[in-house]
């Protein structure tokens, strides 16, 4: 009676599509041909299995690095062309006449403090000297409205 050998073992892994085998027999003398040429079914194809949050995850990566990228990129090209345009818009808090009236005074020069039985003090503005207006603080008198970036003062304190 015949004895029957066990077959020998397959390899297997959820990512190789055909099973390996694990045989001597299997393992074949390279020829010359062989090398040169190999035949594309003698290598097992490879799987991969990409789910919805891997495309999502990569998705968002290459987001975040254009955007990373591209934000100050057209920022810069932002205050590059308006540094080449002239700004001609009128100062919004003074109209464009580069003084603003005194809050304190209202315009007049002069404050009217009412005392007690009647009696009433007229005496000149402290804030403004009398004068009824004040230098604008947003264009500093120029009646030309300062772009975002002129009207902040940088500086380092430290």
């Amino acid at each position: 009676m015949p004895v029957s050998t066990p077959s020998p073992p397959r390899l297997q892994s959820p990512f190789i599509h055909r099973p390996i085998n694990a045989t001597p027999s299997s393992s074949r003398s390279l020829s010359a041909r062989n090398l040169r040429s190999p035949s594309p079914s003698s290598y097992p194809r490879i799987k991969s299995e990409v789910d919805t949050n891997t495309v999502i995850a990569i998705s968002v990566g290459v987001a975040s690095v254009a955007l990373g990228i591209g934000i100050p990129v057209f920022y810069e090209t932002q205050i590059d062309n308006a540094a080449k345009r002239e700004n001609t818009q009128p100062c919004f808090p003074c109209n464009g006449t580069g003084a603003q009236k005194c809050r304190l005074c209202v315009g007049s020069g002069n404050v009217t403090v009412e005392l007690g039985g009647g009696e009433k003090e007229v005496s000149s503005c402290i804030n403004c000297d009398g004068a009824g207006s004040l230098t604008c603080t947003t264009c500093q008198g120029s009646g030309v409205q300062p772009r975002y970036l002129d009207r902040r003062e940088f500086k380092d304190d430290d």
